[in-house]
């Protein structure tokens, strides 16, 4: 019974998908490569195409399935992000992640401290398989941050060492407590448990919560209009946190967001500005040896 309803949400979902405008980026194509997706916010829209034919509304289903479980919010998330693909789709064209910007922090002192980044992700049967690496660039520092057999290891130069807690902590918060907990919640054998309806700001959200096997909790608002990942939030060290997803863009057949604010209690303490993202490119297993060999 939950296939069938799981298969009719994917049909409803389907229908909703054909008529999205694929506005707000550019898209260029490297040589025999795979195309680039430059999210700029400001940007103008691509040219449309003089030949292409409308694309016809769809006609809304009669009889929409009633969601009762958080597997069915959680399989018709994964349906949207794919644009129909599912799993399978995400597999192939996240084999690799190469993500640049700009991040924003809030300082002890209150003043900003603003470092560009960049990240490598290998992707792995689960998320603690994953292979992971951040290199930040402030003013006066430059350091890596590497996730490899679900530990956190920092690199200098060619020097590997054990970063502070709190950054580690960082590092690893946006791995396990992200979207792809939600995205991937049964490659990672989590547990999904299903909250009341919430609505905020005049949207409503499927809540769900999402406990791994190391027994950390997050809870994800789905917006229950177009099941994107609004809002998550989570409990560290007695802290609550509160990621916002903003700007989301379509990236080589895949929903992605391009911003996210992150809270500590009332207190907003992070933004990140995805600036580029390229999917399925190739990237070296070396630079991922070095924390291995520590």
């Amino acid at each position: 019974m939950v296939n069938r309803s799981v298969l009719r949400l994917r049909n409803t979902v389907f229908l909703c998908l054909v008529s999205i405008s694929l506005t707000g980026f550019a898209i260029g194509q490297e040589p025999g490569g795979t195309p680039q997706v430059v999210l700029k916010p400001g940007d103008p829209p691509p040219p449309k195409n003089k030949n292409q034919k409308p694309t016809p509304t769809p006609t809304p289903p009669k009889n929409p399935v009633a969601i009762t479980t958080p597997e069915q919010v959680a399989e018709a998330t994964i349906f949207w992000y794919s644009l129909g693909g599912g799993r399978a789709r995400l597999d192939q064209i996240r084999k690799t992640t190469q993500e640049r910007g700009k991040v924003t922090f809030a300082g002890d002192d209150g003043k900003p401290e603003v470092a560009t980044y960049t990240r490598w992700v290998m992707r792995g049967d689960s998320l603690d398989k994953e292979k992971i690496r951040l290199d930040e660039e402030f003013p006066t520092a430059r350091y890596s941050l590497l996730y490899l057999e679900n530990k956190v290891s920092g690199l200098y130069g060619t020097t590997v060492f054990s970063p502070r807690e709190d950054v580690a902590r960082r590092f690893e918060n946006q791995i396990v407590h992200g979207v792809d907990a939600l995205l991937r919640y049964k490659e990672n054998g989590s547990t999904l448990t299903m909250q009341p309806k919430e609505k905020l700001m005049g949207v409503d959200f499927w809540v769900v919560d999402v406990t791994d096997k190391a027994g950390r909790k997050t809870r994800f608002y789905v917006s229950a209009k177009t099941f994107r990942v609004m809002m998550l939030t989570y409990d560290d060290g007695g802290i609550m946190y509160k990621r916002k997803f903003y700007d989301y863009n379509f990236a080589q057949n895949t929903l992605v967001y391009s911003r996210t604010v992150l809270w500590a209690g009332d207190k907003q303490v992070e933004e990140t500005e995805i600036g580029t993202v390229t999917f399925g490119q190739h990237v070296d297993d070396e630079m991922f040896k070095i924390a291995s060999a520590s």
